[in-house]
C-alpha cells in the first residue's frame, strides 16, 4: 500500500502571495495524507482553504488533523475552512503539546473568539472532535492495523510535534518546526529511521541560522546530516522562510541536490507516491 502525499502548503511563519514566490508557493504548512482509505490532514495553515475547497468535491465523511503545533502558521486557515461548516462530515482534531497547557480546543476556540475573529468554533456544523497525547506516544488512530502513526517531540518555543506516517513497510515524516542543537536529536532520529521521506524544517541557511538561535529553525544541511545518520532515503526541504523567493529557492534547490541526491525543495501543489 503506497503512501500519497500533497502539498497545499509548505512556506513558514506567514503567507506570502507574491508574484516572487509562484513557484515554491505562499501558503503556509499543510499536507494532505492518503493512505488506503484513510485520509490524514497535517497542519492548518493557510493552505488548508484551498484543500477545503478540494474536500467540498468530494464525498468524504472522516479524517484526523493531526497538529505539529499551534502557532499562528500552522492553525490560521482553520477558521476557512469549508468542511468543518458541513454537517456531513467528521473531523478528528490532534495535537501533541498542549496537555498542560489547556488543550487544542481551547486554542481553536480562542482563535475564533471575540475580538479576533467574527464567526465562532461553535458555527461549525461538522463534528468535531479534539483530543490531546503527548508527543512521544504511538496513536492507534489507522483504520488498518498495517497503518501506524508515531509522535516525537520536537524542540521549538511552546513545544511541537513531529509524526510518521507507515503502512506496509512505507513511511513518511513530517519533521517542523524544530531547531537543532549541536548534537544530533535522538528523538528525531528514532522518529526518521529508514523512512522514505522526511519533509524536514529547513528554515534557514546555515549562515542565517546564528542570528536566529533560539526561534525554534533548523536547516536543510542539518536535515541532510539526520537523514544519512538515521538510513532515511529522501529529505523534503520544507516551511521556507517568507524572505526566501523563487530565485533564492532555486539556488538553494541546486545547492542542496549537490550536496545529496535525495534532498529536493517541496513546492506547494506537489503531489507524489512514497512506495
Amino acid at each position: 500500500m503506497s503512501i500519497r502525499v500533497k502539498i497545499w502548503g509548505c512556506r513558514g511563519s506567514i503567507a506570502c502571495p507574491a508574484p516572487t514566490h509562484l513557484k515554491y508557493g505562499g501558503n503556509t504548512t499543510s499536507l494532505e495524507v492518503d493512505v488506503g482509505d484513510q485520509k490524514f490532514l497535517l497542519d492548518c495553515g493557510t493552505g488548508v482553504r484551498n484543500l477545503g475547497q478540494q474536500i467540498m468535491k468530494s464525498d468524504l465523511t472522516h479524517c484526523h488533523i493531526l497538529l505539529t503545533h499551534t502557532h499562528w502558521d500552522h492553525i490560521n486557515g482553520f477558521p476557512f475552512f469549508v468542511p468543518a461548516f458541513d454537517k456531513r462530515r467528521n473531523f478528528d482534531i490532534m495535537a501533541g503539546h498542549l496537555t498542560d497547557k489547556g488543550g487544542v480546543k481551547n486554542i481553536f476556540e480562542t482563535q475564533m473568539d471575540n475580538p479576533m475573529f467574527p464567526v465562532p468554533l461553535e458555527a461549525m456544523q461538522a463534528k468535531l472532535t479534539f483530543s490531546d497525547f503527548k508527543a512521544g506516544e504511538k496513536l492507534d488512530i489507522g483504520t488498518s492495523s498495517k497503518t501506524k502513526v508515531l509522535t516525537a517531540p520536537l524542540n521549538h518555543p511552546n513545544g511541537a510535534t513531529g509524526y510518521r506516517i507507515e503502512s506496509n513497510g512505507r513511511a513518511m515524516c513530517l519533521i517542523t518546526d524544530t531547531e537543532h542543537k549541536s548534537e544530533p536529536d535522538e528523538n528525531i532520529l528514532k522518529l526518521i529511521e529508514g523512512a522514505d521521506l522526511v519533509i524536514y524544517d529547513s528554515t534557514y541557511t546555515e549562515e542565517e541560522f546564528p542570528s536566529k538561535v533560539g526561534w525554534g529553525h533548523s536547516t536543510w544541511n542539518e536535515g541532510v546530516k539526520l537523514c544519512k545518520m538515521a538510513g532515511a532515503k529522501r529529505l523534503g526541504i520544507f516551511h521556507h522562510d517568507p524572505e526566501h523567493d523563487d530565485v533564492f529557492m532555486d539556488k538553494l534547490a541546486d545547492e542542496a541536490a549537490r550536496a545529496w541526491d535525495g534532498a529536493f525543495v517541496i513546492q506547494e501543489n506537489m503531489d507524489f507516491l512514497v512506495e
